[in-house]
């Protein structure tokens, strides 16, 4: 038998030689598969089948060396992803992460800190406060707005409607929905993220509780039919807490009429959140600001920072201007954590406890551009998108949405195809990257073009990708 010194001890926590040795091997490695990437496919190119007999033979009893591990999940990685740091990436909002953000992720696991408290750990803590106050002062927000870092929009969204319940009727964080006369129910749009299904459902209100209403026609959330839902609930006895309208949806990047949503909250004395989760990042650009007007109004926001802002994964923000909301939704006191400070600790003000430093990584961004080179960076990323819906247009494409963000839903010559025919031949050839969506009941092809590195030569990539994927396949 090894020693089990050997075995654990060394190769768990090896000397700093061993790590700087390892450190500078990963970084080259990962430095060459990035190179290979741009150059590359989008799509995977291994075979699942071989590469399930290769992990079934990771069976933990027989150790390997560190240096062969790495090389090896750098290759499955490589091959077995599709590739959102390729500049020809034109899909979801998950684009190239900065090299700051990434920067920070090797920080926050070098020291590990546990963000539950002040106390333990005050510089993270205080670090994540200042860049939630500087994402809400530019967002408009009051200069007494509070918030937290969360995994992602998902959480945050969760958050806004735990909140909005709290705050409905304070008798909701003893006894949940029993503590309504009604049902409780929450208005989004129809073209709003479904995770708020899954909201609902978490939250104890039930997945019914979520309405979702009827658009212009162009994307948008209809604010008559807002209005006229939430009567014909409050006929019904239901109870309405929360409007969430959403600033850049999935499949469109429409944004909500804001103001319009905001005064009716108003009117009812309830709850009004805008998950701008990706069109949030509009704040940084004094020109495309306007598109927000109404935010400034929100109890609460969502924003992703692995988004448009493109941190890497896992870095999402919810914001309020209801300071007391966060400290009576989820207070909580324990004799166990080293201290229990209203509005300071995170674990008494979120729905987390142990979190990872996720806020590091906007901080190393922001402090090493600004938001004037945020600003740069959103208004690149539209004046692609712009050149792309152009050059479409004049090959006799449509552009089906009008959203003055960076997502085009694009719809093909009748002559040369289907949405759904072109996105099949186009991801089997690999070269680049858009997904099948629909808009207003329409199959489109969705082209996000969010990827701080992609250039009008990659457009000129899509542009004839598409063109030449409505040919008849060979």
């Amino acid at each position: 038998m090894k020693n089990q010194q050997t075995v654990g001890g060394s190769d768990l926590f090896p000397s700093s030689d061993v790590r700087k040795r390892v450190d500078d091997f990963l970084t080259e490695e990962l430095s060459e598969a990035a190179a290979r990437i741009a150059r590359g496919t989008v799509m995977p190119t291994f075979d699942l089948s071989t590469f399930r007999n290769e992990l079934r033979e990771f069976d933990f009893e027989n150790p390997r060396p560190l240096d062969a591990i790495l090389s090896w999940v750098i290759s499955q990685m490589e091959h077995g992803l599709v590739h959102v740091t390729n500049p020809r990436y034109f899909g979801l909002f998950n684009p190239m992460p900065s090299f700051p953000a990434r920067c920070a992720d090797r920080i926050a696991a070098e020291f590990n800190p546990q963000l539950a408290t002040s106390t333990t750990s005050p510089a993270a803590v205080e670090i994540e406060s200042h860049v939630i106050r500087a994402v809400a002062r530019r967002a408009g927000l009051s200069d007494h707005s509070t918030g937290h870092f969360t995994t992602g929009g998902a959480e945050a969204n969760y958050t806004a409607l735990i909140c909005a319940l709290t705050q409905a009727d304070p008798r909701f964080a003893a006894e949940g929905a029993r503590a309504f006369k009604g049902s409780p129910v929450f208005y989004v749009s129809k073209e709003s993220h479904l995770a708020w299904l899954k909201i609902a459902h978490q939250a104890g209100i039930g997945r019914d509780a979520a309405r979702f209403v009827m658009t212009d026609g162009h994307g948008r959330m209809d604010a008559q039919a807002l209005a006229s839902a939430i009567l014909a609930d409050q006929a019904q006895g239901c109870v309405p807490i929360m409007i969430a309208a959403t600033a850049g949806t999935t499949n469109a990047g429409m944004i909500d009429p804001l103001s319009a949503c905001a005064e009716i909250a108003r009117r009812l004395g309830i709850w009004y959140h805008v998950d701008a989760a990706w069109g949030g990042a509009a704040i940084a650009s004094p020109q495309l600001r306007p598109l927000l007007l109404g935010i400034e109004e929100a109890d609460s926001i969502t924003i992703d920072g692995h988004k448009w802002l493109a941190t890497t994964m896992g870095c999402g923000m919810f914001i309020t201007q209801r300071t007391d909301a966060l400290e009576s939704a989820f207070h909580v006191a324990s004799d166990f954590m080293p201290s229990n400070i209203p509005n300071r600790d995170p674990y008494v003000t979120s729905i987390q406890w142990s979190r990872r430093f996720l806020g590091l990584r906007l901080f190393l961004s922001l402090a090493t551009v600004g938001w004037e080179g945020y600003a740069a960076h959103v208004e690149r990323s539209v004046t692609l998108a712009a050149m792309l819906k152009q050059r479409l247009l004049s090959l006799g494409w449509t552009i089906a949405n009008d959203s003055s963000l960076a997502v085009l839903c694009l719809e093909p010559p009748a002559a040369i195809g289907t949405a759904r025919s072109i996105v099949s031949r186009i991801l089997r050839a690999g070269h680049v990257w858009v997904s099948l969506a629909t808009f207003e009941g329409r199959e489109i092809i969705r082209a996000c073009v969010t990827h701080g590195e992609t250039s009008p030569t990659e457009i000129t990539e899509l542009v004839s990708a598409l063109q030449e994927s409505g040919e008849p396949f060979a």
